[in-house]
């Protein structure tokens, strides 16, 4: 791994999504960490109220709201500090290819995600990858754009973190099979029919991570973990029957990697995702942190078992996409998004997001070897495919 970053004395960021949890999150560390991380860039889709707030406190270069609606409020509101504020999708991908900006941290929800990534890329930035569609949508395509320019990602995701942590001092040797952990969600051990009535609250309420709506559902329908499967795949460049999944109520072991002489690694701590955005964007050092420590006496005892995916179906249709190949990563992603997006509304149970998912991986054109034009009208086309099975 490279770790050369510029020479200034504090390594600057570009946030992706500053707003949403993990943001907020990364923001905290860069608080605790000041004297070696600095907030450059701020990137917020629509909350303008918490970008001002954090704009006055992290004084950062340069703010950038996607809703072009909000710029003129952005701009009054912070007309009297020096930061120069834009809004749109063209200057997000712009702002994160300047010269000032050393590491990108793309936290943004989703699809929104890919292009503002590929443009960092380019650029030469090291990035800080919070967003697994990128890698579930386009995997090949940004590894190779990754490759050619020399730039490395750190995973965020606290699994992928894990992975990344046990593989320190050990490229080397082959993996022959990494285990990512699953708490199971707040439905675990329930079967299908206990499902069809759960409500928008109780699928929100994870037992162990402080994350967003959208990435609480994923996880409660494990479609969550599907995407870290094929996100895996493509960070340490696996085949996908090396990638297994077990459910660890506890959320204390993050992920285990086997190597070809049988032995197991494993990273362990609290569920806290600002422990892997801190070795994100402080790698390869290992910064001293306030952050609460794992206590053996609380947790007496660490559990695991395979996950149901006749249950929670989600899982299979990812295993099933990334075997597939082509667009059809791409088409689950998207009939995830709308599907999610509409159970949050309450416009479907829960049990029909996988509905919707199947559905449209049947409907959808099989692409098999997409370029980034083909990802972008795939992914239109199953939003359209999705929504209109949504609202018979």
């Amino acid at each position: 791994m490279n770790s050369s970053f510029g020479s200034s004395e504090k390594r600057r960021v570009a946030i992706l999504g500053s707003t949403g949890s993990i943001g907020r999150q990364a923001l905290e560390v860069i608080a605790e960490q000041h004297s070696f991380l600095q907030a450059e860039v701020l990137v917020a889709n629509s909350n303008a109220d918490l970008l001002i707030e954090q704009a006055r406190k992290f004084q950062p270069h340069s703010v950038v709201i996607a809703d072009e609606s909000k710029w003129s409020y952005l701009k009054e509101a912070l007309k009297d500090v020096d930061i120069r504020v834009y809004a749109g999708s063209a200057a997000i991908s712009q702002v994160v290819q300047m010269d000032n900006v050393d590491i990108v941290l793309t936290a943004m929800v989703g699809y929104a995600g890919l292009k503002p990534t590929v443009s960092a890329i380019e650029a030469g930035k090291n990035i800080a990858l919070a967003n697994k569609e990128t890698l579930v949508v386009a995997g090949e395509l940004i590894t190779g754009i990754a490759r050619e320019k020399g730039v490395n990602i750190y995973p965020v995701d606290s699994e992928h973190s894990a992975i990344f942590q046990c593989m320190a001092g050990e490229w080397q040797n082959p993996i022959e099979k990494i285990y990512l952990t699953a708490s199971g969600g707040p439905f675990r051990g329930r079967k299908l029919g206990e499902l069809r009535n759960v409500t928008r609250a109780e699928a929100l309420r994870h037992p162990n991570w402080n994350m967003g709506a959208k990435v609480t559902i994923d996880s409660a329908t494990l479609m969550n973990k599907g995407l870290e499967v094929i996100e895996a795949k493509w960070l340490f460049g696996l085949h996908v029957d090396q990638v297994d999944v077990i459910i660890h109520p506890q959320s204390i072991i993050h992920s285990i990697v086997q190597f070809e002489d049988g032995s197991m690694k494993a990273q362990m701590g609290l569920p806290d995702m600002r422990l892997p955005i801190q070795y994100a964007l402080c790698y390869p050092e290992r910064r001293k942190t306030s952050f609460a420590r794992f206590n053996f006496d609380t947790y007496p005892q660490l559990t695991f078992e395979k996950p149901d995916t006749e249950t929670f179906r989600n899982l299979a249709l990812a295993y099933e996409a990334i075997n597939r190949g082509g667009n059809v990563p791409c088409i689950i992603n998207a009939a995830n998004e709308i599907a999610v997006e509409a159970f949050l509304n309450e416009q479907i149970a829960f049990t029909m997001i996988s509905e919707v998912i199947e559905k449209s991986m049947l409907g959808i054109s099989y692409i098999p070897n997409p370029n980034l034009e083909d990802y972008v009208m795939t992914d239109k086309e199953t939003r359209r495919f999705a929504t209109t099975m949504i609202n018979r």
